[in-house]
């Protein structure tokens, strides 16, 4: 320990990516972690029957492909490799057909309603056209000077408002709007909700630019990369090993350097009284959204879908209109269970074999729920898929479910199941985990947050640990 200027506590795809770009930067990190493997939300396991490779959290990586940092890292060269879908998305309907965000923004918009087609293209191709620039902007500190000042306030004037207002005010039609709504439904929030438009439209338009694929053999490869770039600059990592206290790991008087990877709650328990007690209680004010009941399933055969596009697509939201959509997030918010909720569906073995037996498939699906939620709702979840898939269940060999409580028990940073590290509300967007110029420096000298509960927030693309490793690297030199 005593070789690592550095410590990292948690190894979540933001701890990872803060101590890989900190030793790559000459300040090599040890990576702390309390499970028996890294990964945080990275995980692959076979969860239910042998030979069946499942993504235990993370299995749709949109912003991972997408992500400044991982692209600077070259995980590929560390055996990351993108497994492009067909159809990056579909969205099917109670009438037996479906919505296909396909690659090409002009053959996506073909397939709407005609009314929608020239305000689908004129909504997203300027984005998708300046893509990078928009995500070097959208994946840092709001209240920073944006790069692109321009850009910015052409995405802010459509992303600034609720999903269902930019829906109701753009689209005329019901298949648009209900493609908005299931992107904008990656939120935790209702969607009535400003700015749930923005998370919406980047997501749509990152599959136009960058696609939504797979890792091929599982999201575990994407921590292993990572960790590969660690231990290639002098890092290390370390499992089995849940943090206390600072003091365990030299605590930043005795360290260059800590980060936390982790969630404002176990920031303050391995921190205790280190933290001046101002900022202690507005990290105790930090606010939690809804959590997730997720099912994994083994499949004799992919999952027979009414609408064929289902079937080549990679990921299937599954909640009809948007009306539908948005009665079902304001239900959760509202600490009620979903009666119809939105099921968000991953196939990954449609498109990469490795992860099943010859000829046998898997699935992956979630929905939100209440925060700590224990009830078991794999009944309602197979139920509504089974309203666009008839016969889903007769192929099911096996299924392995996980209670929104039972989330939090297998990764503490996920609290009450909300797998996005925190509400991003408007408030919680700008000011995370609470106002401060530099968000990732706490008031102790050399401490740091680094996880999604720093901006930009939740989702796999590193950037939360990056810009911590910026912070940090103002103090090292």
């Amino acid at each position: 320990m005593e070789d690592h200027p550095v410590v990292v506590v948690g190894s979540g795809p933001n701890g990872l990516t803060a101590a890989a770009v900190l030793s790559r930067e000459g300040h090599p990190a040890l990576v702390v972690e309390a499970a028996d493997e890294i990964g945080g939300g990275l995980r692959s396991r076979e969860l239910t029957r042998p030979g069946f490779l499942h993504d235990v959290c993370a299995a749709v990586h949109p912003m991972g492909i997408s992500s400044p940092v991982f692209r600077s890292l070259d995980l590929e060269r560390h055996g990351v490799e993108w497994v492009h879908p067909e159809v990056p998305l579909a969205h099917p309907f109670a009438d037996g057909t479906a919505m296909l965000l396909r690659r090409s923004p002009a053959e996506t918009a073909s397939t709407l309603d005609a009314g929608d087609r020239a305000g689908y293209r004129s909504l997203v191709e300027p984005l998708v056209d300046h893509f990078e620039e928009l995500l070097e902007d959208a994946l840092s500190p709001l209240l920073g000077i944006p790069h692109h000042p321009l850009l910015m306030a052409r995405f802010g004037l459509r992303a600034l408002r609720s999903a269902t207002g930019l829906a109701r005010s753009r689209f005329s039609g019901p298949r648009a709007r209900a493609l908005l709504a299931g992107l904008s439904a990656h939120t935790f929030e209702p969607l009535e909700m400003t700015p749930t438009a923005a998370f919406g439209l980047i997501l749509g338009v990152a599959g136009h630019a960058a696609g939504w694929p797979f890792v091929r053999g599982g999201s575990a490869r994407l921590a292993g990369a990572l960790a590969a770039v660690i231990r290639e600059h002098g890092g290390a990592l370390e499992t089995g090993r849940r943090v206390a206290s600072l003091d365990e790991v030299g605590a930043p008087d005795r360290r260059a350097a800590v980060l936390l990877d982790l969630t404002p709650p176990e920031a303050i328990r391995v921190s205790g009284e280190r933290l001046p007690a101002s900022y202690r209680r507005r990290l105790e004010r930090y606010r939690f959204g809804p959590g997730v009941f997720k099912v994994d399933w083994a499949l004799s055969e992919p999952i027979p879908w009414t609408a064929a596009g289902c079937r080549r697509a990679g990921t299937v939201h599954v909640g009809g209109t948007l009306e539908e959509i948005a009665a079902s997030a304001r239900e959760v918010w509202e600490g009620r269970d979903p009666k119809r909720p939105f099921v968000l569906v991953a196939q990954p073995t449609l498109f990469d074999a490795s992860r099943a037996p010859e000829g046998r498939h898997i699935a992956w699906g979630y929905i939100h729920v209440p925060n700590g939620s224990g009830r078991d709702f794999t009944e309602t979840v197979e139920r509504q898929i089974e309203h666009f898939a008839p016969g889903f269940r007769e192929v099911v060999l096996a299924r392995s479910a996980r209670t929104a409580a039972e989330v939090e028990v297998h990764n503490p940073n996920m609290v009450g199941g909300d797998i996005n590290g925190g509400t991003a509300d408007l408030r919680q967007l700008l000011f995370r985990p609470v106002p401060r110029l530099d968000p990732y420096r706490t008031p102790v000298p050399g401490l740091y947050l680094c996880s999604a509960s720093t901006p930009p927030g939740g989702g796999v693309h590193g950037m939360c640990g990056y810009h911590a490793a910026k912070s940090a690297l103002r103090l090292l030199g």
